[in-house]
């Protein structure tokens, strides 16, 4: 068994390579879950691992100064960096610390399990090197191929438009579907054509005239039943989208 060390600050991307090494890579086993460099160090001073997987951008420690302080005490642990930054200069910078292999967010599947088996092959250099298995309907890291993305954003559009008045940050939606947020945010664009923060602003305008035209509640219910918890802040944005105040839109005769 080949124990492994997830250092990664983000919860939606520490599930999401458990979920691959768990389905794909069943002779590894996830022994510790570290949110930044310093907690993984100090799991190492009475802890052994075989292998490290660690973003690079994390509060109090991030991935390339883990491995720098890593590297005078365990100089030839593999170790695989997964990160949303492609910059070369960074990559540059893992390269030169002896890092197994540097993956870009979101990850393809089959690059993973290839990362998987490089750390096979320099644990038990005399094992013949295993194919990485077929991706199935994920490609990435916690996120869908393209009809199952196309399934989720309609699945994920249904609910906004039925909870308007929710919670319906970023952070929030992207753990309600299990992708990283930066992903979510992506996707939806190019699935959708428009900017999800811009689509549920729309249906929060949208549910503000509904309830304008068929109730007599208080401005300040109707935003806080919008999603809106500033009614000064509601009255911009509605003024924005309709052109009308909220006032002289309930008092406006429409054909």
């Amino acid at each position: 068994m080949i124990r492994i060390m997830i250092v990664e600050d983000e919860e939606v991307i520490r599930k999401g390579i458990l979920d691959l090494i768990s389905r794909g890579a069943p002779d590894f086993r996830v022994v510790k879950e570290a949110h930044h460099g310093r907690e993984a160090l100090e799991y190492l001073n009475h802890n052994v691992v075989d292998a490290i997987i660690t973003d690079i951008r994390m509060r109090e420690m991030d991935g390339l100064q883990m491995v720098e302080k890593l590297r005078s005490q365990y100089k030839t642990l593999p170790v695989i960096i997964v990160s949303g930054y492609g910059d070369f200069g960074y990559a540059q910078k893992a390269l030169q610390q002896g890092v197994t292999d540097y993956l870009l967010k979101p990850v393809d599947r089959k690059a993973f399990m290839t990362s998987l088996n490089k750390i096979r092959l320099a644990l038990h250099p005399g094992e013949k090197q295993t194919d990485a298995p077929s991706a199935g309907n994920t490609t990435e890291t916690g996120t869908p191929n393209d009809s199952e993305g196309r399934r989720l954003i309609h699945k994920l559009k249904a609910y906004i438009q039925a909870h308007p008045g929710e919670d319906l940050r970023l952070q929030t939606l992207s753990e309600r579907v299990h992708l990283n947020s930066s992903y979510l945010s992506q996707l939806f664009k190019q699935t959708e054509g428009i900017n999800l923060s811009d689509y549920i602003a729309e249906m929060r305008i949208r549910e503000a005239c509904r309830l304008l035209r068929t109730t007599g509640l208080k401005i300040y219910d109707v935003a806080r039943l919008s999603g809106y918890q500033s009614p000064k802040h509601f009255m911009l944005v509605f003024k924005q989208h309709t052109g009308f105040t909220p006032s002289s839109y309930r008092d406006h005769e429409f054909p």
